[in-house]
């Protein structure tokens, strides 16, 4: 209830007359039946615009930290984000990762709209990083249809610690789902996943126009922060190199074929060359060839 009241007639109606966003693909979007919608994330105010220009509800996984929040802000802040339609999920991983699993697939079954950022967390510099692969995991469980989404602008609306944001029109493209049927029944596989999650990423490069980094946010983020605290000390710090796209690909080469499946093979799919994995080490800018390369765990 407190949801279409703030959408239908106290929010929603004042942000479309002073944001006037505009949106490219919408049809894209199913009418009815569950849908997950993959998006970069540039603003905390995604999660408001994105709902905002669709007729259905949408419903988005938020980080149980904006639920515990004591005293009369803590509660407001609380209200409002189960207003907007969002759902506290422990983060931390682990058993916790495993009910956020749980909670996005029930939204789908019911026949919802569940929205994810797939980056895991606000960019830090504007551009588009590496996916985590729980979006890819949803969608493989639930088997519903997987729609990219553009955010454009509401990083110069609403940048990284300002409160309120300011008046300017933004933008959102949807894109055609998706077609992740090549990986039907990989769900457990971690190489499944990451080649299904650069599929995705891809996608909403696509839309967005966004430089491709092959790192996590939070890696880049860690990266920011140490820039500026050497800068204090008059040394200076390189950020994580861009270029190329999800995969390793050129930005306009056709996506690979999905791993190839080894029926004696305890792990699934036959690796790639290079190991795609959630949990391979962090990622090391290479200067000589301007991309980002592995850094080997021996340190080689």
């Amino acid at each position: 209830m407190l949801y279409w009241l703030l959408k239908r007639m106290v929010l929603g109606p004042l942000l479309l007359t002073l944001y006037r966003p505009w949106v490219e693909g919408r049809h894209h979007v199913p009418d009815h039946g569950g849908a997950l919608l993959v998006s970069n994330h540039l603003s905390f105010s995604d999660s408001i615009f994105l709902p905002l220009v669709l007729d259905r509800r949408v419903t988005f996984l938020a980080k149980e930290d904006y639920f515990t929040g004591r005293g009369v802000r803590g509660r407001l802040t609380a209200g409002f984000f189960r207003g907007v339609g969002q759902l506290p999920v422990d983060r931390s991983g682990g058993a916790a990762g495993l009910a956020s699993l749980r909670t996005g697939l029930a939204v789908l079954r019911s026949g919802e709209l569940l929205g994810i950022y797939p980056e895991g967390t606000r960019s830090p510099d504007g551009r588009l990083h590496r996916g985590r692969t729980g979006a890819a995991r949803l969608a493989l469980e639930s088997g519903v249809p997987v729609v990219p989404v553009a955010m454009i602008g509401t990083d110069v609306v609403q940048p990284v610690g300002r409160l309120v944001p300011s008046v300017r029109r933004v933008g959102l493209r949807f894109g055609p789902p998706v077609d992740l049927s090549r990986y039907a029944g990989g769900a457990d596989d971690r190489f499944v996943l990451r080649a299904a999650t650069d599929d995705v990423m891809r996608a909403i490069m696509a839309l967005s126009g966004q430089e491709y980094v092959d790192v996590y946010a939070q890696v880049t983020k860690d990266a920011m922060a140490r820039r500026r605290e050497a800068a204090e000390h008059g040394r200076d710090v390189d950020l994580p190199a861009g270029g190329g796209a999800p995969g390793g690909l050129a930005p306009d080469a056709p996506a690979p074929h999905a791993p190839a499946r080894d029926a004696s093979s305890p792990h699934g799919p036959t690796a790639p060359a290079s190991d795609p994995s959630p949990t391979a080490s962090p990622a090391a800018p290479d200067r000589r060839a301007g991309r980002v390369r592995r850094r080997d765990p021996r340190g080689r």
